[in-house]
């Protein structure tokens, strides 16, 4: 977040909080829910949001006590501080840690610092509980016992509007909340890592104060506090101010390839790939300052890594002094993935969610097993409704791909021209409506995974060109850029069009087809695999009880003979969608039957719909068909005929002789 940015934010809050402190008006709605209870418990305080000159100091007796009766915590965390401070010194912030009843037991900062800002009780022997000081992030870690960072307006009284502090609770092995350990400074220098940094620190502590040998606890402080640095998931390397490499942790030389004595001596410029090279080396020197921002890294072997990263120049606080910079990243595809699992791009089902235990669906299955033991590309090829996105998902989840993202795109639900970038993303201002920044497409989204191409049959023919080369070369190049950006996405396409047809008239590249039919895998209708039809009834009927609250009795055979005899043109998702129907408005406790089948399932009609030849049906061909229909589905059973068609057995006599249909050979 820019400075600017960061301002603004502050300054929303700041109204919101003068808003609430003046007016008692909490507009919950954008102020964090833990911040707005801690706002409304200071009120009930009674707490001058104006004036932080309250405080609550320990006399020199009274902390010496305190500091006898945590001398075990203090033993075991100040190493801990003292080494955290060396990551964030000249850096404008103070390390405190507390006891479990909010006394500053031991600070870490620039000293004039303290002196400065003593009186926000920075200093030892200060309490920071909520009641005293407000709403601030020791205050909150001590009551919900969770890490917390509260900035600049956040905080409920006046005088802290400029602090962000980052607080985390050190527990015992049952628990209990020994103290918390926090980094407070001015609200201009606030990082999500700062946090990171206090929650690793702490958790370390905590381990630290398990271990019962004193000699053994001075060694495996070290180590525990090198874990912290090396066990982030994110690329650190500190740089001093002449571009040499001081450090970098394990996250950063496995991803570039550098052993932990390699690293060391190394220069900026090594690890920059060629691009933009010049112009980042040149801004380091200069001191500025990159948030998150798309760089690329090279690695020992000379390969190009790109990444997401935050580069933070490290200052002398009196003379603005520039002695180097931390870049923090992280490999772009790791970004991309944790952000598809946030938006939900996952695959849910396996192929035990694929029921039927007929051979169509076996044999669809089977194939669909092996196909997810190899990284071909695979075309799913069956009508609408038949799970094609299940079979899809199934396969991912059954690869060696199942890690990593699946993306989904339905060629034909979005506009024909939006197709190619929303496939191969775009740069900044490559037509109109663009973002800022570009966006990066669904196959650099899906890296290391799997993309499900829905429809590709009504992919427009520039962009199948496009897709063609990117399943050969395995390499993208987003709309208006010139960058080549390597990626490793499994395709999985489906259809329900006759794609060798669409390519005789002309709709779909002969060498696409060709391309995207190396293991084809066909998904069976629903009245090619009648005998799954009363699993898949019981499935969905179990399924909708749960979801709607109602219990069903029993199933009829009537029920499941209707379901039997309609062809279901529209597969699984048409008979889910019945189901669904069919139990919105059954009785809760009832016996399900034909009658609650709507009409409209009840008989299928093989002619053109309700047509013959171009001319609609009359009524009474309309029901001598669906007589005729049960009659074949029921193979002559005129008790089962009847029941299905909802009439006695001599109604249905009489309307077979009123329409000739022969009744000599039928069973009764």
């Amino acid at each position: 977040m820019t400075y600017k940015r960061l301002l603004n934010k502050n300054q929303e809050v700041i109204k919101k909080w003068e808003l609430f402190v003046r007016e008692n008006i909490l507009d919950a709605g954008s102020i964090r829910s833990v911040i707005a209870e801690s706002w409304v418990r200071c009120k009930g305080y009674a707490i001058d949001p104006y004036d932080g000159s309250k405080l609550v100091q320990l006399t020199e007796q009274e902390l010496k006590k305190k500091y006898d009766e945590f001398m075990p915590l203090l033993v075991t965390a100040k190493p801990f501080m003292g080494s955290l401070y060396k990551i964030i010194e000249n850096s404008e912030f103070v390390i405190r840690l507390t006891d479990r009843e909010g006394y500053v037991l031991e600070h870490i900062g620039e000293e004039h610092l303290i002196k400065i800002y003593n009186p926000l009780s920075l200093g030892d022997g200060y309490n920071i509980r909520e009641e005293i000081t407000g709403t601030n992030a020791i205050g909150i870690s001590l009551i919900t016992g969770e890490p917390i960072q509260v900035v600049g307006g956040e905080h409920y009284i006046k005088q802290y509007h400029e602090w962000t502090s980052s607080a985390c609770p050190i527990k015992d092995e049952q628990g209990n909340i020994l103290g918390v350990l926090s980094i407070t400074g001015s609200y201009e220098q606030v990082h999500p890592h700062t946090l990171g940094m206090v929650v690793a620190a702490a958790e370390a502590i905590e381990k630290e104060l398990k271990l019962e040998n004193s000699n053994r606890r001075l060694k495996l402080i070290n180590e525990r506090f090198y874990q912290i640095t090396e066990s982030i998931s994110e690329g650190i390397v500190a740089i001093d101010q002449s571009g040499m490499i001081i450090n970098m942790n394990r996250f950063a030389r496995k991803l570039l390839g550098y052993g932990e004595k390699e690293a060391a001596g190394k220069y900026i410029k090594d690890i920059i790939a060629e691009g933009n090279k010049e112009n980042i080396i040149n801004d380091i020197s200069h001191g500025i300052k990159y948030e998150e921002e798309e760089i690329n890294l090279k690695g020992k072997n000379g390969r190009k890594k790109i990444c997401i990263a935050n580069i933070t120049p490290i200052k002398i606080i009196s003379n603005k002094e520039l002695i180097g910079c931390v870049i923090t990243f992280r490999e772009k595809r790791v970004v991309h993935s944790l952000v598809n699992k946030i938006v939900g791009a996952n695959a849910r089902f396996t192929f035990d969610d694929i029921l039927g235990k007929s051979q169509a669906i076996r044999h669809a299955k089977r194939m669909a097993k092996i196909a997810a033991t190899m990284d071909a590309t695979i075309l799913l090829l069956g009508e609408s409704g038949t799970g094609k996105e299940m079979f899809a998902q199934a396969i991912h989840n059954d690869s060696k791909r199942r890690d990593y993202p699946f993306v989904f795109l339905n060629c034909g639900a979005i506009p024909r021209d939006l197709v190619s970038s929303e496939l191969f993303g775009y740069e900044e201002g490559a037509f109109t409506g663009s973002i800022k920044g570009g966006r990066a497409g669904k196959f650099e989204l899906a890296d290391g995974g799997t993309i499900f191409l829905d429809e590709i049959g009504d992919m427009p023919l520039d962009s199948q060109a496009h897709l063609l080369r990117v399943l050969e070369d395995h390499k993208v190049v987003r709309i208006g850029g010139h960058d080549i950006i390597p990626v490793d996405v499994r395709v999985i396409a489906a259809t329900n069009k006759d794609l060798s047809r669409e390519v005789e008239i002309g709709n779909f590249r002969r060498d696409l087809y060709y391309r995207l039919n190396v293991m084809p895998i066909s998904t069976p209708n629903l009245r090619d695999r009648k005998e799954d039809i009363d699993l898949l009834v019981d499935y969905f009927i179990k399924k909708f009880c749960v979801t709607t609250g109602k219990s069903i009795k029993k199933i009829s055979d009537s029920f499941y003979g209707v379901m039997n005899s309609y062809d279901w043109p529209g597969n699984v998702r048409e008979l889910q969608n019945a189901i669904q129907l069919i139990l919105n408005i059954a009785e809760d406790n009832s016996t399900l039957t034909d009658n609650d089948i709507p009409n409209n399932y009840k008989y299928s009609i093989k002619t053109d719909g309700f047509k013959i030849k171009g001319r609609l049906l009359t009524l009474d061909e309309i029901e001598k068909q669906a007589i005729e229909k049960t009659i074949e589905e029921t193979e002559g059973n005129l008790r089962m005929t009847a029941k299905i068609l909802g009439i006695g057995r001599s109604t249905l006599y009489r309307k077979m002789k009123k329409y000739n249909i022969n009744i000599e050979y039928v069973l009764t």
